[in-house]
């Protein structure tokens, strides 16, 4: 998924294909006690993510794709993220499947040189050096008339499937932990600053959201229910400020239930 200008939404081909696969001893459970698998962003030693994940820059590379690539560091293979004045989402799609209210996505990242102007209130700021996005299938009646009216024609207009809400987990050097703003090109993509002002650059650190109560606070007065997850994106983002930034993220997992991991590795 890429957010274009005047905030029409881009989304990868075959975004609803299977591309996990379920284990045999959770292939029995109910649904809402599986999760789809996602592939490592690493299966090999090459430099390139897994398959799986599928780059997407914005329509017509109006701008630079943001630098990807899979590297080694302090032992463990990561993704690493750089930044300059580019745009660049690693999309990897997954059957759809209904959160319950337990289930969570677990990754640990890392900010290596924060993106200096990026500010996410802003059009012209609108950039993040680091994001974690999860696509919803949400139905369109209750999204608001405008926004469903344009959302239709996107889709019209695209050979791809658009989806209605993103939950986009953001690393941002500005705003506190816990900030919720909507992207300020659309409100089918808001925001979740997931580290803030007060976590410090060059550690990793360790994120888990339980996905059932993010979606209800960001797109609560819309649906009061969970729709179906379709797809995870990461990325990185600075065409709005031109800036530069470089970040690293790894290990990226959905579960049927939560833990409560330690706030901060080293």
């Amino acid at each position: 998924m890429t957010l274009a200008a005047g905030g029409a939404l881009v989304w990868p081909a075959g975004a609803g294909a299977q591309t996990g696969v379920v284990s045999p001893a959770l292939a029995t459970a109910p649904a809402t006690l599986r999760s789809p698998a996602i592939s490592p962003l690493s299966l090999t030693e090459s430099t390139a993510p897994a398959a799986a994940w599928r780059a997407v820059g914005l329509p017509g590379k109006s701008v630079p794709l943001t630098a990807m690539d899979m590297v080694t560091l302090e032992g463990a293979r990561v993704l690493r993220l750089r930044t300059q004045g580019s745009y660049g989402t690693l999309v990897h799609a997954v059957a759809p499947w209904v959160p319950g209210p337990d289930a969570s996505l677990r990754w640990r990242w890392r900010l290596e040189q924060p993106l200096v102007g990026a500010d996410l209130r802003r059009k012209d700021g609108d950039d993040a050096a680091l994001k974690v996005c999860v696509m919803f299938d949400l139905p369109l009646q209750g999204i608001p008339f405008v926004e469903r009216s344009l959302l239709r024609m996107a889709r019209a207009a695209s050979s791809e499937p658009l989806p209605a809400a993103t939950v986009c987990y953001v690393w941002d050097t500005t705003l506190a932990r816990d900030t919720r703003l909507a992207n300020p090109f659309s409100g089918r993509v808001r925001y979740l600053v997931a580290d803030g002002a007060d976590s410090p650059a060059g550690n990793w650190r360790l994120q888990q959201r339980r996905l059932a109560d993010d979606f209800l606070q960001l797109f609560g007065e819309e649906s009061s229910t969970v729709p179906a997850i379709i797809a995870v994106a990461v990325g990185a983002d600075a065409d709005n400020t031109g800036g530069r930034s470089l970040a690293y993220i790894a290990d990226l997992t959905l579960s049927p239930d939560s833990t409560n991991p330690k706030e901060t590795l080293k």
